[in-house]
Order: C-alpha cells, then sequence, then structure tokens
C-alpha cells in the first residue's frame, strides 16, 4: 500500500477547508483516511495551519509522500527540516578495528 500525505477537501460552496491526511495513494480525494494529521482554513493562510507534528514525522519517516501543497505547508512549519534532521546518521562510533588502524 502507497501512502501519501495530501488535502482532503470539506466546507461549503466557495469557503473551502482542508484536512490534511495520510491516505492510500489509489483513494479519491475525499476518499477515507487513514489517520487525520491536521486541517488547513486557507482564508487564514498557512501559517495557521494546524498540525499533529508526531503523526506527521511518523507517517513521514513510514515512507508516505507529501503531495506539494502539503510539502510548502511542513516546510512552512518547519517540519521538513526536522524530518531531514531525523533521517541523518548519527555521529559516527570508533570502533575498535579503526583504533588499531591508527
Amino acid at each position: 500500500m502507497s501512502v501519501k500525505i495530501r488535502l482532503t477537501r470539506i466546507g461549503r460552496h466557495k469557503d473551502p477547508f482542508f484536512r490534511i491526511v495520510a491516505i492510500d495513494s489509489r483513494t479519491a480525494r475525499d476518499g477515507k483516511p487513514v489517520e487525520q494529521i491536521g486541517y488547513l482554513d486557507p482564508a487564514k493562510g498557512i501559517e495557521n495551519a494546524v498540525i499533529n507534528e508526531e503523526l506527521a514525522l511518523k507517517w513521514l519517516n513510514l515512507g508516505a509522500v507529501p503531495s506539494d501543497t502539503v510539502k510548502a505547508v511542513f516546510s512552512k512549519k518547519g517540519l521538513m527540516t526536522k524530518y531531514a534532521e531525523s533521517k541523518k546518521p548519527a555521529a559516527k562510533k570508533t570502533t575498535a578495528k579503526t583504533k588499531k588502524a591508527e
């Protein structure tokens, strides 16, 4: 199952409101999500989006691919930098073999 993090549209006619969800890539735009991560009100702007950072990082670490819009929202909130830092390998530990080589 290929999971994507994307927007699901809710709200009234000409007054959109979006949920940020983890959803199977083959599911329709407004289909049943695997998990809701947050929401976005475009009238208030990207800065006021509400995102559960733990869930977002969990799905990113599991391999979910964010859509371009969601990636922009995550970048604005600083989640993409947190995700990139979590992907960096820890400082390499010196082993006995490398100490003998020195």
